[in-house]
């Protein structure tokens, strides 16, 4: 008996364990931040107030709560820097997944066609450039884009340009270096997805006279919709908010939502603003989490 009171504690404990951790690492922080975001900037350190003190009673807690106000919020709204920095985070994260999505659907079939003594090995391609920093790998980058880099040494050598073009500083860098470096977060679930599915369901389509570019449409790609779902959410959600890239390898005409929260952060030391911006970008990348997550618990009720 008792040992069946320990193991029931024991699972409650594994269950809870998660629970705590977003507790910890997720909820307070955002709600410290979201204090700061509906605080007033103040030269003093911290640089922002109301500051919340315990010494000062109840009539502290009174003047805490009414220094709080939404000012911040407001700023965000009529300032065009802001709003621009969401679109433009929001259109580089939608065409980079798209492009991820293009080329990682392939690859991630073409590994889950493969004999299975092989998969493994190529699994292990995909993942090898997690094995050195990003950072590090995003310098790599600037030099290969660079006007006498690589790059242009092969175009030019090719004949395909005649004067090497600039790369650096451009949209066209940051898409380089974001597919190149999210990559493996579409192919793996795709691969875990596509390595699953039912291959009687692909050889009934074939006896029945389908041809193969039919099933792929009919068979594959619908059973393979929630690992392109995935995949999606896992490259879009960072990207949205991806600072190194843009910052190393992009210019300074049109930043992206995270080197705009640096900047106020590091640049204006305005914190409130800035945290104002972070909250508002936290909601704009759960509301996909949820929608998946709502999908997913519809798609669990049907079967």
């Amino acid at each position: 008996m008792k040992w069946q009171q320990r193991r029931f504690v024991l699972q409650r404990l594994v269950v809870r364990i998660p629970y705590a951790w977003l507790l910890v690492f997720f909820l307070v922080p955002f709600l410290i931040v979201l204090k700061i975001s509906l605080s007033q900037t103040a030269i003093a350190q911290p640089p922002y107030t109301p500051v919340f003190e315990l010494a000062a009673g109840w009539h502290g807690l009174v003047a805490f709560f009414s220094g709080l106000s939404l000012n911040n919020y407001g700023l965000i709204g009529s300032d065009p820097l802001y709003i621009l920095s969401y679109v433009k985070s929001v259109e580089i994260a939608a065409f980079s997944t798209l492009i991820l999505l293009v080329i990682g659907y392939p690859i991630a079939y073409a590994i889950a066609r493969t004999p299975h003594r092989v998969q493994a090995v190529l699994i292990i391609l995909v993942v090898l450039p997690f094995w050195t920093s990003l950072l590090i790998r995003i310098y790599a980058w600037m030099n290969i884009l660079q006007r006498d880099g690589l790059l242009n040494d092969v175009l030019m050598a090719l004949s395909i340009v005649k004067e090497p073009p600039a790369w650096l500083s451009t949209d066209t860098a940051i898409y380089i270096g974001i597919v190149y470096s999210y990559l493996p977060f579409m192919v793996l679930p795709l691969y875990a997805t596509l390595e699953k599915l039912d291959e009687s369901l692909i050889e009934a389509a074939a006896d029945l006279g389908c041809p193969r570019w039919k099933i792929f449409w009919l068979v594959t790609l619908p059973l393979s919709s929630s690992g392109m779902l995935a995949g999606v959410l896992l490259c879009f959600i960072p990207i949205v908010g991806e600072f190194v890239i843009p910052d190393l390898l992009g210019g300074s005409q049109s930043p992206m939502i995270g080197q705009t929260i640096w900047t106020e952060f590091f640049g204006n030391k305005d914190w409130p603003a800035a945290s104002a911006v972070a909250v508002l970008l936290v909601c704009l990348l759960v509301t996909p989490i949820v929608v998946y997550q709502n999908q997913a618990m519809r798609a669990l009720e049907r079967e």
